[in-house]
């Protein structure tokens, strides 16, 4: 395959969560790349878009009617949005909303529809060891609308967090991967360690100091939202087509590292349920 297939001339990408952070450093690099390049979020957006839509993801109303102002073909879906724990509405952010938007484009015929399509969507290494966690987090997936999915998460104390939000979204791309590319959807995520991003730094104290003595041992400091922004781009291109159902994660090597035994971390050991 030649350069052309990481281009995005003639496609049309939708941002979930685009305004600042990765998800606005993926709306850019799209553009770039020629894309006609959607940003939807609450807040306002800054840089260059072919169309910015206001929504609020904790409303399912609101985002359905942000849809209707959508034009089809949508080519490729940057899945974005997040927010920290303490948020009103973590999960419906974090997740559930952002299912709702594939889900509604797909029966809308706005996404696949016979064209290739793929989705990229932002977790976390918080989601790491998800595996030790997949009965639960199928049981939620399984409540596939929004209704029965929202009173999953009243019913079940300690689960409207952030570390289980990224568990169920790697869960639904490991899940739901092969159904969506029956429809000629692919479906990835990315899973990046510490991030400089406006979320981060307004959790400095707790999210950035992960890892931090592994980056000093290579030179280097916090991701930056192109590194997390870029690799977004590239699951969603043609460049990438045999890739579907992956969690990758984005952290210099430092999760392999600790797995292997090359670092010492018993933390991130822990997260993954290794000891």
């Amino acid at each position: 395959m030649s350069s052309d297939g990481f281009r995005y001339e003639g496609r049309r990408v939708l941002v979930v969560g685009g305004a600042t952070g990765m998800g606005a450093a993926a709306a850019k690099t799209a553009s770039e790349l020629g894309a006609d390049t959607i940003v939807m979020d609450i807040a306002p957006i800054d840089f260059p878009a072919t169309q910015t839509v206001r929504v609020d993801l904790r409303d399912e109303n609101d985002i359905d009617t942000a849809l209707g102002q959508i034009a089809a073909p949508i080519d490729a879906i940057f899945s974005c949005a997040g927010v920290a724990d303490g948020t009103s509405g973590l999960m419906l952010i974090n997740f559930i909303s952002q299912r709702h938007v594939i889900d509604r484009l797909l029966e809308q015929g706005k996404l696949g529809g016979g064209a290739a399509a793929a989705v990229a969507m932002i977790s976390s290494g918080a989601g790491m060891g998800w595996q030790n966690n997949l009965p639960q987090a199928l049981e939620f997936l399984a409540c596939s609308d929004w209704e029965s999915a929202s009173k999953w998460i009243e019913s079940h104390p300690g689960t409207d967090n952030y570390v289980f939000s990224k568990q169920v979204m790697n869960a639904y791309v490991a899940h739901e991967s092969f159904a969506l590319a029956r429809k000629g959807v692919r479906l990835n995520a990315v899973l990046p360690g510490p991030t400089d991003t406006p979320l981060a730094r307004a959790n400095a104290d707790v999210w950035l100091p992960f890892g931090e003595p592994f980056r000093k041992e290579l030179g280097v400091g916090p991701l930056a939202p192109e590194h997390v922004g870029d690799t977004l781009a590239f699951l969603c291109s043609d460049a990438a087509s045999g890739i579907n159902g992956v969690t990758l994660t984005i952290d210099y090597g430092h999760t392999s590292a600790s797995m292997t035994g090359a670092y010492d971390d018993p933390l991130v050991r822990g997260l993954l349920g290794i000891g």
